[in-house]
């Protein structure tokens, strides 16, 4: 068991060095905080949404913004399109699962919102059919996957991909950037000196 655990912990350390070692990433990161903050600053808003892992990796994500990183500072406008039941059911029983985050975009989406969508495959189809949804309301749209982008890659106007193939690993890449893209995002909102706060 003690292998296990040093094996699996290495495999997770050689993703992240994979991940630290691709500038695209670091890039990425860097424009999509800076397109972020101001849609923010526009009062516009960032939509995030994802399945499983991913759902909970959107609701964090929109906490951190919502509440805060680091620093204590003002709320920045996000939304987890994964925590209203009643909004995802009747979705899923009506529509069907594939539309469930689509139909929200339609009803809270504005020109010049951001949305994120997370997917380890790149290929969810309700994330894909979310952006289809987003873009044809002059939505910018970030996806962050892994497995090479999946059906996403084409279809995003920016692009965060893991490489790796291994969704537990992607994840764990994914929550670490997540985090980084928060504080970069607030940064670029409330200047340099937040992180002295």
């Amino acid at each position: 068991m003690k292998h296990l655990v040093q094996k699996q912990l290495a495999q997770s350390i050689g993703t992240m060095q994979a991940t630290l070692a691709d500038l695209h990433i670091a890039d990425t990161i860097s424009k999509i905080a800076e397109l972020t903050a101001n849609a923010m600053l526009a009062g516009r808003k960032l939509m995030v949404a994802g399945n499983g892992g991913s759902a909970a990796d959107a609701q964090h994500l929109v906490a951190e913004f919502v509440v805060r990183l680091r620093a204590n500072r003002p709320a920045l406008r996000a939304v987890a399109l994964t925590t209203d039941t009643s909004i995802i059911t009747a979705g899923g029983n009506d529509f069907g699962f594939d539309c469930i985050f689509a139909r929200q975009i339609e009803a809270l989406g504005q020109p010049g919102d951001i949305f994120l969508g997370i997917s380890t495959s790149g290929n969810s189809k309700n994330i894909l059919q979310a952006i289809q949804q987003a873009k044809s309301m002059n939505i910018t749209t970030i996806g962050f996957t892994g497995n090479g982008g999946g059906q996403m890659k084409a279809l995003c106007d920016h692009n965060v991909i893991i490489p790796s193939d291994v969704t537990m690993n992607i994840q764990e890449c994914h929550l670490a950037l997540e985090h980084i893209f928060c504080m970069a995002v607030e940064r670029f909102y409330f200047g340099k000196d937040i992180d002295a706060e």
